[in-house]
């Protein structure tokens, strides 16, 4: 498995993740959707964007949205949701998806994005960081987990799996989350299915029916990958074995 040194977050993080969740949700995942029917996501070198579709593909790399294709790239520097949507050639609207459980609150589409390129960066390290170590995890589990294949969602914002038999009560997702209300700094999950036991102090998060790690255990750890795993494997161990 490949190394990773996990940074500090930039004091800027947090604001930039917010604005960067908007234009993820309000901007990537509705142009491919609306080509294509799907709207997951992908890492990208520096930031994050879409898998190709339609001859292009589109990606954030620092403040800036990139659009390439067999021509070459083009890059514009937004400043406001609304430029970004219009950029890739679209309209924007609140509601581009009506069968979303908890779509993403919306910024109004001309207030400034306060954009840092440095934490850009940053949450697209974390972003590859996620999908190597997703993709090590699929490769632990059996043909009956379905296992899916690893995306960022628009909604959540987050690197995410799907693995283990929801007929025995075994399914969770797994993922890398950059942070949300309940959690400040980016984390790892194991979000169960069904019923776990509280008993068990593995499952140590009470914002959802889970466990988290924290991105400062991770980036303390000597093998910030190998910590992760094996942090993602006990949940995936405990929920077959109590099952």
């Amino acid at each position: 498995m490949a190394g990773f040194d996990l940074p500090d977050l930039p004091e800027t993080f947090q604001d930039t993740r917010d604005h960067l969740h908007q234009i993820a949700f309000y901007a990537l995942g509705p142009v491919r959707h609306k080509s294509e029917g799907r709207m997951g996501l992908i890492h990208h070198e520096g930031g994050f964007g879409t898998p190709e579709f339609d001859g292009k593909a589109l990606h954030v790399e620092g403040d800036r949205l990139v659009v390439t294709d067999d021509q070459g790239s083009q890059a514009h520097t937004f400043t406001t949701l609304r430029e970004a949507v219009e950029f890739l050639g679209h309209e924007y609207e609140d509601e581009w998806f009506p069968d979303f459980h908890d779509p993403l609150d919306p910024l109004h589409p001309d207030e400034s994005l306060d954009i840092d390129p440095e934490s850009t960066r940053v949450l697209g390290q974390w972003f590859a960081y996620a999908w190597v170590l997703l993709n090590e995890l699929r490769t632990h589990g059996t043909e009956e987990d379905e296992a899916s294949e690893v995306q960022l969602w628009p909604e959540h914002f987050d690197a995410a799996i799907e693995m283990g038999s929801h007929e025995a009560g075994a399914r969770a997702s797994y993922g890398a989350s950059p942070g949300d209300e309940a959690h400040p700094e980016p984390y790892l999950y194991v979000s169960a299915w069904g019923e776990i036991d509280r008993t068990n102090p593995y499952w140590n998060d009470r914002s959802f029916n889970g466990s988290s790690l924290s991105y400062e255990a991770l980036r303390l750890a000597n093998d910030p990958v190998a910590t992760g795993l094996d942090f993602l494997l006990e949940g995936y161990r405990i929920l077959r074995t109590d099952t």
